[in-house]
């Protein structure tokens, strides 16, 4: 039987409501971590150019565009807000993965629930499923194989899978919308490719959420895919794409992102915000990493956040001069600071053989900072929000804060955590209301 198959069948014949307690509070904490994201990049030029796209092209509809007074079409919905979520790059990841699920999934289930009336139960397993698959596939694959971690090449899988389960889709068709999912979904360019990840394609993330959306609209009026996709094991590796399905949940393997910035740099970041002493000079600032940190553009004065994003040298001089806040989330006056610039023209950056083969299981870093009493020294294996150093809801709930407050008032973030929190006993109701506001952003 083909893998695609199988997984399918998975998807559509997983028991309604069967998800573990813990698998349902994971999704709590990924919604809340989502939606701060969306608050944090609504008025981001990428989201405001998805969103005036998506209405332009897909038109109105049932679907909520969160924290906007507007309401698109199913596929518009779901674009605009996965360009939102994903616009700061502080949305959750997973490291088999080596990307973005959630700024795919929840867009995709959310936006197809909402259309067409889901229960509860069944937006909640669409989620879960939705990660499951999206996660098993891009884990699978050997990383020696890999030549872009772009989230655009496999989360339109779990937006398939997500969108034909709320639909009801069989076996068979839900095999043929990952089919078309996976095959129609963004190219996306070569990690390193400056021009990419400076700009506002990224990680391809919302094209996938269309295609994976339609795909299993398609697959229901008929539309057939290459059910052979996933069967190359040099490209996919079986055992965990396929192991375990139902038993363990991709999801609570997730990690979250305090900063907004490319997830290789966050242990840089936790050994600088350790190691500063306010108010003394850097005399000098080495960063040593794993060798696909040096894969980014990390370009040294970034014109656009995108570029800041995937640059090693500004994200980490941001850091280390204005602290933690300032990269919750980064403002874009920051690419024009001169003392930031100048500390990123002087970062040293190397790969080092002690974290040949950590990645994408790890991403640390070593830091070596002088402050004038000389060279400090600092290694973090788990940077935090990592699975194994992990954050927890009050920390997420803070994040949510300090990164919404730019789109939301204090009052309205407050409304969306309690109902998040309260969605075990009261439903996606709350959250649905709480996402509509009444002023529109371009």
């Amino acid at each position: 039987m083909h893998a695609l198959t199988q997984l399918a069948a998975f998807v559509s014949g997983q028991p309604k409501g069967a998800l573990p307690q813990e698998a349902r509070e994971a999704i709590s904490l990924l919604l809340l971590d989502l939606v701060g994201a969306t608050a944090a990049g609504l008025r981001s030029p990428l989201a405001a150019a998805a969103r005036q796209a998506a209405s332009d092209v897909y038109g109105d509809g049932d679907a909520q565009v969160w924290l906007t007074n507007r309401r698109l079409s199913v596929a518009g919905a779901a674009m605009a807000n996965s360009a939102a979520a994903s616009a700061l790059d502080i949305d959750d990841g997973h490291r088999g993965a080596a990307g973005h699920a959630g700024a795919g999934v929840i867009p995709a289930a959310l936006a197809v629930g909402q259309a067409i009336k889901a229960s509860d139960a069944d937006i909640l397993d669409a989620i879960a499923l939705g990660y499951d698959v999206a996660l098993r596939v891009a884990a699978s694959r050997p990383t020696a194989t890999i030549e872009t971690y772009a989230s655009g090449r496999w989360v339109g899988y779990g937006a398939a899978a997500s969108a034909g389960r709320l639909l009801g889709l069989d076996a068979i068709q839900m095999a043929h919308a990952l089919a078309i999912a996976g095959s129609e979904g963004p190219i996306v360019f070569p990690t390193g490719s400056s021009k990419f990840q400076g700009s506002t394609v990224k990680e391809g993330i919302p094209p996938a959420v269309v295609a994976g959306v339609t795909a299993a609209y398609r697959a229901r009026a008929g539309a057939t895919g290459p059910l052979d996709l996933l069967d190359r094991e040099d490209r996919y590796d079986r055992s965990i794409l396929l192991g375990s399905l139902g038993t363990t949940w991709e999801l609570q393997k997730c990690y979250l992102k305090p900063y907004a910035c490319c997830r290789y740099m966050h242990a840089a970041i936790d050994a600088i915000l350790t190691l500063r002493q306010n108010g003394r000079d850097i005399k000098h600032l080495r960063i040593e990493t794993f060798p696909q940190g040096l894969r980014l553009a990390n370009e040294r004065a970034p014109s656009s956040l995108e570029g800041g994003q995937y640059s090693f040298y500004f994200s980490c001089a941001l850091a280390a001069l204005r602290g933690r806040e300032a990269l919750q989330p980064v403002d874009v006056s920051s690419l024009n600071d001169p003392e930031v610039i100048r500390l990123a023209s002087r970062i040293e950056l190397e790969a080092s053989h002690d974290f040949a083969t950590s990645f994408p299981v790890r991403t640390p870093a070593r830091i070596l900072m002088d402050q004038g009493d000389g060279v400090e020294e600092m290694v973090v294996d788990y940077p935090l929000g990592d699975v194994a150093n992990p954050m927890n809801w009050d920390q997420v709930a803070n994040k949510f804060i300090n990164i919404g407050k730019v789109s939301l008032t204090s009052q309205h973030q407050q409304g969306i955590v309690s109902a998040i929190s309260g969605l075990g006993e009261n439903g996606f109701g709350p959250l649905l209301a709480a996402l509509a506001v009444s002023e529109t952003y371009n």
